[in-house]
């Protein structure tokens, strides 16, 4: 039986609005580790404490889910920002998560950036090295998330950081390797998502273009904003089991 580690984000909500469906997506027994937003993009405190507990009970490990300060874009705007900047950006926002995780008896397993800091990370060398030095100058045993393939093997080179390779599903992929973020997520077909979940387990993924890009794959990505996130889920969930494929906490998988 192979493995594979499925991600999402979550923790998405902000004061009296509510995103999502966090508590139901970890019952469903497919999702093993959680990026969990940390103020800027959504989140706020009492969302933060909530998911960290609700991810601990169900074991599911958690990753801080780093963004530009874009409330109202929901961090999927780039905006202007140093190298200097977005380390100081991630270690804000990482320290915020781990006050929690340490305040829930849990930890934190990785960092994974959001929207448009993932873009800019993936493209733009001095970004990513800034955002995993950050994280690293917390605690060097954290895993950085990266796009599967060259730019992950290339920050790992460059850094020392311990990056996993991610795919994501329910988002197209571009010809230069990053996901292609979209403003507002649009429904898609479950069995559609089920299919590139599978082949992307496979190391296979394929681009906008039909380009078909081999390589390895740690981790993919779900996103809990889908419209119909649950049905994506169940869907995954049932062609791994059916295909023998074992979903796995990141630590495990990259063990």
């Amino acid at each position: 039986m192979s493995t594979i580690d499925v991600n999402v984000d979550a923790g998405e909500s902000y004061g009296r609005w509510t995103l999502g469906d966090d508590e139901a997506l970890f019952a469903l027994g497919l999702v093993t580790s959680v990026n969990v937003a940390c103020g800027y993009h959504a989140g706020d405190p009492a969302t933060m404490r909530r998911t960290v507990r609700a991810a601990r009970q169900r074991g599911v490990a958690i990753g801080a889910h780093p963004s530009y300060p874009d409330l109202m874009g929901f961090g999927r705007r780039q905006l202007a920002a140093s190298p200097e900047e977005i380390g100081d950006l991630v270690t804000y926002q990482l320290g915020a998560l781990a006050g929690f995780c340490a305040a829930e008896q849990t930890v934190v397993q990785h960092v994974k950036p959001h929207g448009a800091l993932y873009a800019h990370a993936a493209h733009v060398n001095a970004a990513g090295d800034a955002l995993a030095r950050a994280a690293q100058a917390i605690d060097d045993r954290l895993v950085i998330i990266a796009p599967a393939g060259p730019i992950a093997e290339e920050l790992h080179a460059r850094t020392g950081a311990t990056v996993a390779h991610e795919a994501y599903v329910d988002l197209d992929l571009g010809d230069d390797g990053v996901v292609i973020v979209e403003a507002r997520p649009r429904q898609r077909d479950p069995q559609e998502i089920a299919e590139r979940a599978l082949q992307a387990a496979r190391g296979i993924l394929t681009t906008v273009s039909g380009q078909v890009i081999n390589t390895r794959v740690d981790t993919i990505c779900i996103h809990g904003d889908a419209p119909n996130v649950v049905a994506n889920v169940e869907a995954i969930r049932d062609r791994f089991a059916q295909e023998g494929i074992e979903p796995r906490p990141l630590a495990d998988v990259l063990a």
